[in-house]
């Protein structure tokens, strides 16, 4: 896959929020995905103050969610951990296991926020703008913004809001379960995004290609350990 290199990743964290501010900017947020063969789900795995990170991607056929294939990497990172800016510890080594893929997916799901970020500038939309494909966040819990609780059915959705500005959804992906944090990365709208994460369900509460890089990069970590 081509990375349209925007970014510069010798920064530092005050460089990095002026990155995000002026890429927020080039955002695409209102197109509805009309075509999804295959999808990539992506995801990074590390010690929280390890400079260690373990990247993958997972590539499924929507017909079946099949994985048809994984690609992953093994690196080292300069950038600190900070908060609100995970993207500029876990892009880097994501772009470079896209570039490996012999797919081409019609969407990306990350395991993170896109839109519903404090500066709306998440990793999923830094990831979808690198690559200039449709890009989502489905996350695990809350970096910004309140929500009421979504009634208790499959598909069930509520508003995440901040500053009144709805920047995401609360959808339920099973019962008596948490919900999971669905925002918009690049190239797609939130209905589309919210859609296309319970066409990925199969029982968990995280969507299928998510869990699958997430089961991904844990085996790349337990290869490592050994």
């Amino acid at each position: 896959m081509r990375i349209c290199g925007l970014t510069s990743w010798n920064l530092t964290p005050r460089e990095a929020v002026a990155i995000q501010r002026e890429l927020a900017a080039r955002v695409e947020a209102r197109a509805p995905l009309t075509k999804c063969t295959l999808i990539a789900g992506a995801d990074v795995s590390y010690n929280r103050f390890s400079d260690v990170l373990y990247a993958g991607v997972v590539v499924l056929r929507m017909s079946d969610l099949a994985v048809i294939e994984r690609q992953g990497v093994v690196t080292r990172t300069t950038f600190p951990y900070v908060p609100g800016l995970l993207s500029f510890r876990e892009t880097p080594p994501l772009l470079e296991v896209f570039a490996r893929l012999k797919s081409e997916p019609d969407a990306i799901m990350l395991d993170g926020h896109g839109y519903s970020h404090p500066r709306r500038f998440g990793y999923a939309c830094h990831v979808g703008l690198e690559l200039d494909r449709p890009s989502l966040g489905c996350a695990k819990s809350v970096l910004v913004g309140r929500y009421r609780e979504p009634r208790a059915r499959v598909g069930a959705v509520s508003p995440l809001k901040d500053d009144g500005e709805v920047i995401g959804q609360a959808l339920r992906t099973k019962i008596k379960t948490k919900p999971v944090f669905v925002s918009v990365g690049h190239k797609i709208d939130l209905p589309s995004a919210v859609d296309l994460v319970l066409a990925t369900c199969r029982g968990y509460r995280v969507p299928e290609p998510t869990r699958q890089a997430h089961l991904f990069v844990n085996s790349l970590r337990r290869e490592a350990a050994c």
